[in-house]
């Protein structure tokens, strides 16, 4: 509640100074605003909202580029209105060319987000672990990253470019087309997609110090789970962990629905659920009460 009552320009600087830190920034997926809520109970400084998550969550389907630009802005909307915390947020492919670009940097930054990422695949894009991928060319992507820092209001909104050419055109022209994005304008640079430890390692040799870079530690994709401490010692600045939420809740809905089905009630797995009034209590009931009292509204 309290975060309706703010600006978003204080999450944009708090995500830049993190950024700048000593060590990696951790930043949890999160798929609507309740998930994001719970990374934020859970103490992480930095939110992420999936692109991947989001589709799942709201129409049930993989990520093939089925949401519109309006479904996930909204989205980003309720989740940054969630939370205290600085929320990135995927924003695709811009959704169209340059001009549809300058809109959707426009919306975003009215959401409330502190960051996006914007990638050069072609339009209908697929997820960056799925195979069938294909880019747009450098050039057009160029001047979508110089529309998206012409439109922006607020200049600590974060603009990460990624390329996810590595897949399609190998790692040489990922990395060059990170440098034509750096050179553009992009604050952070995200080689999505390496699949191999040697090729993590070459693009955060061969790209540091351009931009702060970042890492998909995509649970169950194509790069290789290399530990925290191996990341930070590459010096890449993020990294987002975009569907372990997702995965979980799945699980633990498929748990107590199995529960429900074999015995007709879930008490068997309310045990290892919340409780009501800590559910409630977790989800802000305390600070609408105090609100209440604050205003006269109970």
């Amino acid at each position: 509640m309290g975060r309706l009552l703010r600006g978003a320009t204080e999450p944009r600087v708090r995500l830049r100074a993190l950024l700048e830190g000593p060590g990696p920034v951790v930043a949890p997926g999160a798929y609507d605003a309740l998930s994001a809520r719970l990374v934020e109970r859970a103490g992480f400084d930095v939110v992420y909202m999936t692109g991947f998550g989001s589709t799942a969550s709201l129409i049930g389907r993989p990520d093939i580029g089925l949401l519109g630009g309006a479904e996930m802005i909204d989205n980003a909307r309720r989740m940054a209105a969630a939370v205290e915390l600085p929320l990135i947020a995927d924003a695709d492919t811009g959704y169209g060319n340059a001009i549809n670009v300058v809109r959707t940097v426009a919306d975003y930054e009215r959401a409330g987000v502190a960051g996006i990422h914007l990638e050069d695949q072609v339009s209908p894009k697929k997820c960056g672990h799925l195979s069938g991928k294909a880019v747009i060319e450098v050039e057009e992507m160029v001047g979508k990253i110089q529309a998206a820092v012409a439109a922006r209001r607020d200049p600590d909104l974060l603009l990460i470019a990624r390329t996810d050419a590595a897949a399609v055109q190998g790692l040489d022209a990922a990395l060059e087309r990170a440098r034509r994005y750096a050179a553009a304008g992009a604050d952070a640079l995200f080689v999505e997609a390496p699949t191999s430890e040697a090729d993590i390692a070459r693009v955060a040799s061969e790209l540091r110090g351009l931009a702060p870079l970042v890492f998909n530690w995509a649970e169950g994709g194509r790069t290789p789970p290399l530990p925290l401490a191996r990341i930070a010692e590459l010096g890449f600045a993020l990294v987002i962990f975009p569907i372990g939420t997702l995965l979980a809740a799945t699980a633990g809905i498929q748990n107590l629905l199995a529960v429900l089905r074999a015995d007709g009630t879930p008490a068997a797995a309310l045990p290892g659920l919340p409780s009501f009034d800590g559910f409630a209590e977790l989800i802000g009931l305390p600070e609408v009460r105090e609100l209440e009292g604050r205003f006269g509204a109970g």
